[in-house]
């Protein structure tokens, strides 16, 4: 698997971490039952219940390693040395499109957290990453699809201190 440091909010950390716990105790056991039963109707050949309840069972592993491995190579974010003015990881950020003259506020987190509709953007995202480092008053330049697209920083907000601190995960 893929040794890929993943950057994460102590609130995005806290998710996965949840999730997991739900695979490995409710999902594994919900799965676990399904197969049992499955294999009760006799001839599993030809058993769809029991090659559906085998296929969810392959899911929920794949996905409880995913989480471990995301887990363990996490990387918390820590923007308590960053200054209000920069853009960095946990800073929520309005910038104003340029040619639409509409703005937007999201905050920027690592790409594992990355949820545009609830306002949550990847740093590697191609605004993402052309944001970091940036400050307020700037002025950056975004290829899109539509084309190259100008966004003015209108603001950047420290990250709280909930979505702050910590060091790496263990």
């Amino acid at each position: 698997m893929n040794d890929k440091e993943i950057v994460l909010t102590k609130e995005g950390l806290a998710k996965l971490e949840q999730e997991l716990d739900d695979l490995k105790t409710i999902h594994r056991k919900e799965v676990n039952d399904r197969i049992r039963q499955a294999k009760e109707f006799g001839d599993i050949s030809e058993n769809a219940e029991y090659e559906d309840a085998k296929q969810e069972q392959a899911f929920v592993e794949g996905r409880i390693m995913r989480l471990e491995q995301m887990i363990r190579n996490a990387r918390i974010i820590d923007a308590s040395g960053s200054t209000a003015e920069e853009v960095h990881l946990g800073a929520t950020v309005k910038v104003k499109d340029l040619r639409s003259g509409e703005s937007f506020e999201f905050s920027i987190v690592g790409s594992a957290e990355s949820d545009p509709p609830n306002k949550r953007l990847s740093n590697e995202s191609p605004l993402g990453s052309a944001l970091l480092g940036r400050r307020k008053g700037e002025t950056v330049d975004v290829s899109t699809p539509r084309g190259v697209v100008q966004y003015k920083i209108e603001s950047v907000n420290k990250a709280t201190k909930k979505a702050a601190a910590g060091k790496k995960a263990s």
